[in-house]
């Protein structure tokens, strides 16, 4: 599992667009409807910069930008301990949506547009991890965990960053009512060539031509 209190599980910058790339053109290839896909991914979105984003349709969503200077994900699960819409305990300021304490500390100014971008709903954030180009490893900020499982909803929404085939059959098979071969998935996320094939057996009711476009 994957989550911000266990980030050495979390690929590099480089294993992570491969993955969410991957993860975006399955649901592309299992679904038509934009709207209810869950993972989206834009190469273009910001000069050379790509954003690689999830949405569940309820309530939750993730982005991943990924720039030159680093990368940043920002993750929101509505329900968890620290979501900006929780009970304020007593020591907490009461007025207005405030990020849980410690979120945003030690994010680097480097970054700093990320938290700027109104795309990203940063007032809806219940994780921030960043990583710099040159850094050697994954950041958060300085946080006292709520005592509850999965406190920030990161293991729910990080650990299909881990890439596995056998994890994206099942949700198919959950989400979509659609069952699909583990071979073929673990292609799609290696970024391997699509093949008019592959497409089929991945019950696919778009053309490899149609898929092109995307």
């Amino acid at each position: 599992m994957i989550s911000t209190r266990s980030l050495a599980a979390l690929p590099s910058e480089t294993e992570l667009v491969r993955i969410t790339k991957g993860l975006a053109a399955l649901d592309a290839i299992l679904c038509e409807d934009w709207e209810s896909r869950y993972w989206s991914f834009n190469a273009k979105w910001s000069g050379k910069s790509m954003l690689a984003s999830m949405r569940n349709g309820s309530g939750e969503d993730m982005f991943i930008l990924f720039s030159s200077v680093g990368t940043v994900i920002k993750g929101f699960a509505h329900e968890s301990a620290m979501s900006p819409f929780r009970p304020k305990a007593k020591n907490e300021q009461q007025r207005g949506i405030a990020l849980y304490p410690g979120l945003l500390s030690g994010f680097p100014g480097a970054l700093a547009s990320f938290l700027e971008e109104p795309s990203f709903m940063m007032e809806e954030t219940t994780f921030l991890v960043w990583r710099l180009s040159k850094a050697k490893s994954w950041s958060i900020g300085d946080i006292l965990w709520p005592k509850t499982k999965d406190p920030d909803g990161s293991e729910e929404l990080l650990t299909p960053l881990a890439g596995d085939a056998s994890s994206y059959v099942g949700f198919a098979d959950e989400y979509y009512e659609k069952k699909i071969n583990k071979t073929d998935v673990a292609h799609v996320l290696a970024n391997k060539p699509l093949s008019a094939a592959l497409v089929q057996r991945l019950k696919s009711e778009r053309s490899l031509q149609e898929l092109a476009t995307i």
